[in-house]
């Protein structure tokens, strides 16, 4: 398998460009083959599924946030068959929740575990994908990503590792990839600036120009069990330059 086979770019990277035409074309254009939605694209599958196969592109996964997955399963379930996608991530917790107690994310995990089950039964697994909030310490010394994923007892539910916020939440990555790696999916492959650098980035860089080796990183989600390897950047000043020199960097690096 090659490494464009598995590697695919959260569309969210490319969401200031002027139209959704324009996001798929710089997509398709820098080499990709696949993408990974936004929950917007779900509402709007056969639309998007024909724009998709206009350019040769495939969804590999899709964010989908907690209200469409409380509120619209059924449809969420349909939207999948339509775009050809089985892996959905709940993306983030509203700011509101992201410091919440120790119950807090014990209920978060049991909630999503839960779902996890009603969507393995339609041939779809439902992850969690982290920040660095997750890494606050709330009971006993364990973390939130602890608490959730334990709540989430023998459940289906996968794991979508974003290593740079792992990082920045002080973590070592690959620890938490041995920790977890029964669940572990895709993860996101982005890149930190050298400090005091890209501040108008947020401190984010294209991958391969940041400080993180992604060589050996890569190697560990994959070993861990990483289906998707899914490139992101936050806040990128050149979407669609960030798209091309990550793709660039990554099927340079040998693997």
């Amino acid at each position: 398998m090659s490494v464009t086979d598995v590697l695919s770019i959260q569309l969210y990277t490319l969401r200031d460009m002027p139209s959704h035409a324009a996001i798929l074309d710089a997509v398709a254009e820098a080499g990709y083959r696949h993408v990974e939605m936004i929950g917007s694209h779900l509402e709007n599958a056969g639309d998007v599924r024909d724009e998709l196969d206009a350019r040769g592109l495939k969804g590999s996964s899709s964010h989908v946030g907690m209200s469409q997955l409380r509120e619209q399963p059924e449809a969420m379930i349909e939207a999948c068959k339509v775009l050809g996608i089985d892996t959905l991530f709940m993306p983030a917790v509203p700011p509101e929740q992201r410091h919440m107690d120790a119950g807090g994310w014990r209920e978060l995990g049991a909630e999503l575990g839960r779902m996890a089950e009603v969507f393995a039964e339609a041939g779809i697994k439902l992850g969690y994908h982290n920040h660095h909030w997750e890494l606050e310490k709330k009971d006993g010394g364990r973390d939130a990503l602890d608490l959730l994923f334990e709540a989430s007892g023998s459940s289906p539910l996968v794991w979508q590792a974003d290593i740079a916020w792992l990082v920045r939440g002080g973590a070592d990555p690959k620890a938490l990839l041995q920790r977890h790696g029964a669940r572990v999916a895709a993860a996101h492959v982005k890149d930190i600036a050298p400090e005091g650098e890209n501040l108008d980035q947020d401190g984010w860089a294209d991958v391969g120009s940041g400080t993180l080796d992604w060589v050996e990183l890569w190697k560990a989600c994959r070993a861990a069990g990483a289906r998707w390897m899914v490139v992101e950047h936050d806040k990128p000043l050149d979407p669609a330059a960030c798209a091309r020199n990550s793709f660039n960097y990554i099927t340079s690096m040998g693997l």
